[in-house]
């Protein structure tokens, strides 16, 4: 019963998202249309649209650092925590068929086919991973944990989708993937770091952790590792 009502309200809310009813969703679906035949196949439409969604706020997160730098980390701090709650009321209230204005078309434009009718975790464990970073590990090495976290893993992902041929066995990612995590993470860390070598070391970690069969998980798990092995190598 629950999870029938789970589904009535997804499908509804699908419908809610269908029609667009701002200029930056039709700009958006206007771009959709331009560069869908340079996709590998057209069909890949809206699992593109999807992908660009979530990856877009895997990319937000890299704003984070600027933030605790230039008004504290609690500051910092703060606005995630708040953040996430807002996010678990709307999607408790989306759970139960009401949608909450731009948040649930977000939510459910950035999805996947698994996370019709649960909890969708990501936005949390993204935010978790920030925070976490924060608490845990001083700078440069939070910062390097968080944009590995963001365009390390945000990259990889997109890659992944699209362009990814060579498939690593038992995990579900593809080498073309990881290798965009590897130079994503490296760039970010070589541009904080003077020290190559540091960028290098932390760029495998954040690719081995990107890699592994986590789903949500990752978020949490990647700026863990990443921003331990900075602090101690740095």
């Amino acid at each position: 019963m629950h999870t029938d009502h789970n589904v009535f309200a997804y499908n509804s809310l699908l419908k809610y998202q269908a029609l667009p009813d701002s200029w930056h969703e039709i700009c958006f679906l206007t771009f959709m249309d331009a560069i869908t035949p340079c996709l590998p196949d057209s069909r890949l439409t809206e699992r593109l649209r999807s992908e660009i969604v979530r990856k877009s706020i895997h990319f937000l997160i890299a704003i984070v650092p600027t933030i605790a730098s230039t008004f504290g980390i609690f500051f910092a701090i703060s606005l995630l925590a708040t953040g996430t709650l807002v996010y678990i009321g709307s999607e408790y209230l989306r759970r139960h068929g009401t949608a909450v204005p731009i948040i649930t078309r977000l939510t459910l434009l950035a999805s996947r086919p698994r996370d019709r009718g649960r909890f969708i975790l990501g936005p949390v464990t993204l935010s978790l991973g920030a925070m976490v970073a924060l608490v845990f590990y001083p700078e440069p090495a939070a910062s390097i944990a968080i944009y590995a976290l963001a365009f390390g893993d945000g990259l990889a992902g997109l890659v992944g989708t699209f362009w990814g041929s060579l498939h690593i066995p038992g995990t579900g990612k593809s080498a073309e993937g990881s290798a965009a995590c590897f130079v994503a993470s490296f760039v970010a860390a070589v541009g904080i770091t003077p020290s190559a070598s540091v960028a290098v070391i932390v760029a495998l970690v954040a690719t081995v952790l990107e890699v592994l069969p986590t789903r949500d998980a990752d978020n949490l798990l990647l700026p863990i590792g990443v921003g331990l092995v900075a602090t101690l190598i740095m």
